[in-house]
């Protein structure tokens, strides 16, 4: 059985949770791979929101197995919060959720050097979430962090300390105010609740379960544009966000990866700094904001919006080897009489693209757009069916471009507000 594959295209926030709820009955696992409380997964259904930060979105599935990868940073502080959080729906998280013990463990020093770093850029910020996810994946990469297995450790507290130790002395030449007492208790109240989980060896898990025959989901958090080595550096995250990162996030080869899942917007959005070449800085930016309730889930922070980037995302598509192409919040775009795609980059030098440049930070970018007609009826209650024409014309317009098929489209945040579409 093949692991399939779901990531983001854009800049994050293009609706992985509410897909991975929706296929999460075809899957008995549901694994995700990289990235941690930055990511803020949102799921609605039976006229409730949730918001899931760490957890995998399939944890409201009675029959499914979740899975917190080896390549998650986990804050544990976080992790007893979204629990708890969950505790009223009587789901039997402790049955159906496994943490993979090689995943790092985020600790309260993290968090304070990410304010320090953001702190200290000024007007170079990247615009991170502070929620120590930079620092955790330095302290990986550096040797010296802490993972989710360690907390079995009879010495844990000393490795705790030791790692700690090294953090104060950075942070003592930084100006920064907190509470060490309050931050250390609410850790280690934590770390005992971590303890009563599933803690496993999860590469063995996940190949048993392929060996088993069983159906797995990798869910991706952040988006592609966003990847450490393939996003727009340096204004992306720590881990590798590509399908790539499935392999090494979970410990499965690459030829057990199958289906990979393209998810996009219908339009384009960022959080925080860096470029964005199609940026909508206007009141036609402000409507669609407005339109998308694009507010971040996990910071709240306005996000930028703008047109279709058809460059970026050809891009993404590359790097992934997407198969099929998933577009949401088509209905966001219900009012906009002309609707924008940019199927080209006019350089500073006067040259015209369809590739990213290396220098996309600093290069002079001037989108080339293609006007299509908008639709201009709600797409609510809509099916394949009853499309209104300039829609299907939208989405034929960008398979062409794409040369990959786009097989459902989103026009709401419930879980019913979805649309298969035939090959």
């Amino acid at each position: 059985m093949k692991v399939d594959v779901l990531l983001g295209l854009q800049w994050g926030d293009e609706g992985k949770g509410k897909i991975v709820d929706v296929m999460a009955p075809k899957y008995d696992v549901i694994a995700r791979f990289q990235g941690g409380p930055n990511a803020g997964h949102t799921l609605e259904f039976d006229g409730i929101k949730h918001v899931l930060h760490q957890i995998p979105s399939g944890i409201f599935r009675a029959n499914t197995k979740n899975v917190i990868g080896n390549g998650v940073v986990l804050d544990p502080v976080v992790f007893k919060t979204e629990i708890e959080k969950l505790d009223k729906f009587k789901l039997d998280v402790k049955q159906n959720l496994f943490i993979s013990k090689k995943a790092t463990l985020i600790v309260p020093t993290h968090k304070l050097l990410d304010q320090a770093y953001e702190k200290e850029k000024g007007d170079n910020k990247i615009g991170s979430t502070l929620k120590g996810i930079g620092p955790s994946y330095q302290d990986k990469i550096g040797r010296q962090g802490l993972r989710v297995g360690d907390v079995l450790s009879q010495n844990f507290e000393e490795k705790f300390k030791k790692l700690t130790s090294q953090h104060f002395a950075i942070l003592k030449n930084h100006d920064l105010e907190y509470n060490w007492d309050e931050l250390h208790a609410q850790f280690k109240q934590a770390i005992d609740f971590l303890r009563q989980f599933n803690l496993i060896d999860s590469e063995y898990f996940l190949n048993k379960e392929i060996k088993s025959g069983r159906s797995i989901l990798a869910e991706g958090a952040q988006g592609s544009l966003l990847d450490i080595d393939f996003g727009s550096y340096p204004f992306v995250t720590s881990s590798n966000t590509v399908t790539a990162g499935a392999c090494t996030g979970l410990g499965i080869a690459p030829h057990h990866v199958g289906e990979v899942y393209g998810i996009f917007k219908a339009y384009s959005t960022r959080v925080g700094s860096g470029p964005f070449p199609t940026e909508l800085i206007d009141e036609e930016g402000e409507k669609m904001r407005k339109a998308g309730n694009e507010f971040g889930s996990t910071t709240g922070r306005p996000r930028r919006c703008g047109w279709m980037d058809l460059p970026a995302l050809k891009y993404s598509i590359m790097i992934n080897g997407v198969t099929q192409l998933l577009m949401m919040k088509a209905d966001v775009l219900d009012t906009f009489p002309v609707i924008k795609v940019c199927t080209k980059y006019k350089l500073a030098n006067g040259q015209i693209s369809d590739t990213l440049p290396y220098e996309l930070v600093n290069e002079k970018i001037e989108p080339v757009y293609e006007e299509l007609k908008g639709w201009n009826v709600p797409l609510k209650g809509i099916s394949e069916d009853n499309m209104p024409r300039e829609l299907s014309e939208y989405i034929a317009f960008l398979q062409k471009e794409l040369q990959v098929p786009i097989t459902l489209i989103s026009t709401g945040p419930d879980r019913l507000q979805t649309i298969y579409l035939k090959p």
